[in-house]
């Protein structure tokens, strides 16, 4: 059923979120409501606002979990499309791009038009807008690195504000975006990357390993890519709709950062790589692992899996409350066995972990 709602927008009303999802899991929209321009999102989020509707603005929901109950509001499904790009030899590639543009195309178009720096970001499931509130990273890179400002709805002002990076307070899987919760809403997100068919320095030493480089040398930023897509792929970490390994949030608990004495209180042989301000960050996989929660482990429609331990999936049938029930006795498992409390990395909504 559809019907217009605030700012003239059609609505559909009574959404399944689970098909929005890459869990598939997750209950209706009371009413959602799609956008495909920044314009047409802050009208809409602003009307929702000024109405006291609740609101959950919605990108390619690969960092989302939704409770069985659904999301009793109108969803904002952001499909805004578009990158402006700004070349010079002094400074390099500024590209703007839309918060509604899927991730991992960018990232190949970075790639082949000889922009260097994403490669190592290949693979990841969403889109451009999630990127900066969680910090996405991996393999040694984050986006944080490349951003030079992110363009946002304030929703606290109603006011349309541009961050620099040094107000966006990236951080380890966090970011000023993520620390405040609901209140800013990204419009469009602006990279600066260097010029060059050569990638960044490679900084992860699996990835080294698998290029056959040391750690830091720079390559072909093309092979670069193949080689993360290559190993996301054997990780269940590069969505497949064949393959229920895929079927999950990607990475569900961020690896822990811990003070010097609770890391001193691993056990010897638990990875440790320290960080700049003195704590140490250990291995979320590797406690899930050594507290008894192998790969594939679970009996329900919800497991950890085959591939990789820190992806929860869904197996075909699961429940928000499947998916959940998993992520509790893992955690559980850890504490007894480490006194480490994993936290999730997913945004939940509608239910708690």
């Amino acid at each position: 059923m559809t019907a217009p709602v605030l700012g003239g927008l059609p609505a559909r009303h009574d959404v399944p979120l689970a098909g929005l999802t890459t869990l598939r899991v997750g209950g209706p929209a009371r009413d959602l409501v799609e956008v495909t321009s920044s314009r047409e999102l802050v009208e809409a989020v602003r009307a929702l606002d000024a109405a006291g509707e609740p609101v959950l603005v919605l990108g390619g929901g690969s960092n989302l979990l939704v409770g069985d109950g659904g999301f009793d509001g109108t969803v904002v499904k952001v499909a805004t499309r578009g990158v402006d790009d700004d070349v010079a030899s002094c400074s390099g590639a500024v590209l703007t791009v839309a918060a509604g543009e899927p991730w991992d195309p960018f990232v190949a178009l970075t790639v082949e038009r000889g922009f260097s720096g994403m490669e190592a970001l290949s693979g990841i499931p969403g889109s451009v807008g999630a990127t900066p509130v969680q910090n996405v990273g991996a393999y040694g890179v984050e986006v944080g690195q490349h951003v030079t400002t992110v363009r946002t709805l304030d929703r606290s002002t109603g006011q349309v504000r541009t961050l620099f990076a040094v107000e966006c307070g990236f951080g380890y899987r966090s970011s000023v975006f993520k620390a405040q919760p609901g209140r800013y809403v990204v419009l469009e997100v602006t990279f600066q990357l260097r010029l060059g068919s050569l990638s960044a320095p490679v900084r992860y030493a699996e990835l080294a390993r698998v290029l056959g480089v040391e750690v830091g040398t720079r390559v072909p930023a093309v092979e670069v890519r193949e080689a993360v897509l290559a190993l996301r792929g054997s990780k269940g970490m590069v969505l497949d709709d064949a393959d229920p390994d895929t079927w999950s949030a990607g990475s569900f608990f961020t690896n822990p950062v811990l003070d010097a004495a609770a890391a001193q209180a691993l056990p010897e042989e638990a990875p440790r790589y320290a960080q700049p301000d003195g704590c140490v960050k250990t291995s979320a996989a590797w406690l899930i692992e050594h507290a008894g929660f192998g790969r594939g482990w679970g009996d329900g429609p919800a497991r950890l899996s085959t591939k990789h331990t820190l992806a929860l999936t869904n197996r075909g049938s699961a429940t928000a409350a499947d998916v959940l029930d998993l992520a509790r006795r893992v955690r559980t498992g850890v504490v007894e066995s480490f006194g480490i409390t994993l936290e999730p990395e997913p945004v939940l909504v509608g239910c708690a972990l």
